[in-house]
């Protein structure tokens, strides 16, 4: 019998209304506090008061599990490392929470023996939340008990395809700027939708395909959960499959080749190729459709089909 983790779940659920209650006090806020890492990326009050109370709590109801945010590190718990750890990132999208833009959200993950078993992702500014747990599904709503099922899309062609992403300037640092750009070409739709909306706009079927080019695990442990029980395949450019690389390719796993023969990273492969193309080397590489008649498939699939 599958272990079940409704418990953990609706814990989840509990650190993240109080994560809202704590983050949406303070966006827009005049005198919001901000300060800068020495990654030179932002760190605001709210980042540091959402996982303090977040830690609190965890403290107290899972004594024994470990914690690691974004904002203070590991802490190893009362048992010191074990099997559980919670993996924590108070404000997804500081720079957008900064600016005022919406789009931004506490991400929750319970990790379980090297897997992550059961993870949130709560946008209160949008007013949208996120979960899922292993084995049960991926959904979306208000509440546990006020909630759809989602699933990812069916679109199997990348010319039929919408890509988001989160920012150009990275793919370049590592060394895939042009094979990005090229995928870019080859997908119907590009929107850089950013962060998290990304992969649940791509667990909701609206999206088909979602990459970044540096993350940390705490940027992907909630969203990998929610992707993999709606259908999709989350792994790294590398093809590794999770949250454990320092970067994410997600898709719904019918177009996680095409698009990975685009921007799969493999460091022991030597320099990328600056000649890349997204070109056929002949003429009959692939054959031409008719440019005035095209099948678009946009249908997600039915909850009872999960693979």
């Amino acid at each position: 019998m599958a272990h079940s983790y409704s418990d953990d779940l609706r814990l989840a659920h509990v650190l993240a209304d109080n994560a809202d209650s704590l983050s949406m006090d303070r966006f827009l806020a005049l005198d919001l506090q901000v300060d800068t890492k020495p990654d030179m990326t932002y760190v605001t009050e709210s980042d540091q008061a959402v996982e303090a109370a977040i830690r609190r709590t965890l403290k107290s109801a899972r004594t024994r599990d470990v914690v690691l945010g974004e904002e203070q590190g590991q802490d190893e718990g009362a048992n010191g490392p074990g099997g559980r750890r919670w993996i924590i990132d108070p404000i997804d999208g500081t720079s957008n929470f900064v600016r005022g833009v919406p789009v931004w959200a506490t991400l929750i993950a319970l990790e379980e023996d090297g897997e992550i078993v059961a993870g949130c992702v709560s946008a209160p500014a949008l007013g949208r939340r996120w979960w899922a747990s292993k084995g049960t599904g991926a959904h979306t709503g208000k509440s546990l008990l006020s909630s759809r099922q989602i699933r990812v899309s069916q679109v199997s062609d990348l010319e039929a395809s919408s890509l988001s992403y989160a920012s150009l300037g990275g793919w370049d640092a590592i060394g895939r700027a042009e094979a990005f750009a090229a995928l870019m070409r080859r997908c119907w739709r590009t929107r850089a939708y950013g962060d998290f909306w990304s992969y649940m706009l791509l667990a909701e079927g609206a999206v088909d395909i979602a990459a970044e080019p540096e993350l940390n695990l705490w940027d992907m442990a909630a969203l990998d959960i929610v992707v993999r029980e709606a259908g999709g395949t989350f792994t790294s450019l590398a093809g590794a499959p999770g949250p454990w690389g320092d970067n994410a390719l997600a898709t719904n796993t019918r177009l996680h080749d095409a698009a990975m023969a685009y921007v799969g990273h493999f460091p022991d492969q030597g320099p990328p190729d600056r000649s890349w193309t997204d070109e056929p080397e002949d003429d009959d590489a692939w054959e031409a459709e008719p440019d005035n008649v095209r099948a678009f498939e946009f249908t997600r699939e039915p909850a009872d089909e999960a693979p």
